[in-house]
Order: C-alpha cells, then sequence, then structure tokens
C-alpha cells in the first residue's frame, strides 16, 4: 500500500495538579477554545472538550504523524502556559504528570462525545477519582494506586 492512512478516536482524561479544583468557570470557555487550536495545529482535530474545576476530558482523532505521548505533552504545556496569561491565580498553575487514553470505536463516538459533554451531570455522582478508576477497571489497565495520582 502506498498511503498511510489512519483514524484512531482517543478519549483523553487528565487532571489539575493535585487534582485541585481551580479551574474557574469563566476561564473554562476559553480553556476548550485554546486547547482546540493546538489539537487543529496538531493534525488531531478536537471533537469535544470539556472540564470541571480539577480535570479535561478531550475526545480527539489522533494524527498518523504524532505519537500520543507527545501531543498530550504539547497539549498540556501549551494550555498551562495559556492559563498563566490569563489571571494571576493561574501563576503557579501545573497539569498532573500522568493522563489516561482510552481508543473509541467509530460506533461508540456519539455515547463518548455525550459522556464528554455532560461532565457536570456525571461529577453529581462520582468524584473525579472513581471516575478515573471505573475508566481504568473498564478498559482492563492494570494500575498501582500508590502512584495513579502523582
Amino acid at each position: 500500500m502506498s498511503q498511510s492512512l489512519a483514524q484512531l478516536y482517543v478519549h483523553l482524561i487528565f487532571s489539575t495538579k493535585n487534582r485541585e479544583p481551580v479551574l474557574a468557570d469563566d476561564v473554562r470557555a476559553g480553556l476548550h477554545s485554546y486547547l482546540g487550536g493546538i489539537f487543529r495545529d496538531l493534525n488531531s482535530p478536537a471533537i469535544e472538550i470539556n472540564s470541571e474545576p480539577d480535570h479535561a476530558h478531550i475526545l480527539f482523532t489522533l494524527s498518523r504523524t504524532h505519537a500520543l505521548s507527545d501531543v498530550v505533552s504539547q497539549i498540556k504545556r501549551g494550555s498551562s502556559a495559556w492559563l498563566k496569561t490569563q489571571n494571576s491565580i493561574y501563576s503557579k498553575f501545573h497539569w498532573q504528570n500522568g493522563y489516561g487514553a482510552f481508543s473509541v470505536s467509530q460506533s461508540n463516538m456519539e455515547e463518548v462525545r455525550e459522556y464528554v459533554r455532560h461532565q457536570c451531570d456525571h461529577h453529581k455522582k462520582a468524584t473525579f477519582e472513581e471516575e478515573f478508576r471505573a475508566f481504568l477497571r473498564r478498559y482492563n489497565v492494570e494500575f498501582d494506586e500508590r502512584y495513579i495520582w502523582d
């Protein structure tokens, strides 16, 4: 085959450092737009972006020319730098070191998109930690509780 083709959907989840609820409502829409721009620049378009005060969920298409870890690194680095310019309360802002990335099938896209869109509803029932552990179990990802939270 002379052409390289791919269609890889990823549900990315990461939190603020120590899961501190620092992302205020008034900054999150701008953050989502900024994140979307970074994803576009990486040829990995975002399909849905949402966040809560202590974490973010992003559904995106991974470029066939970029490694997932590089995309996540650039997303976190760029958005952290942007946040620091928005208000002095973000001057020491950092995302957690790690992340969760989960594959999404074409047939499950709308369900995941809705899940990302309705984060506020989900967190009336479960904390970020409970939600993240549930994803790890659902995807059969082995983890050590001692190291998962930074």
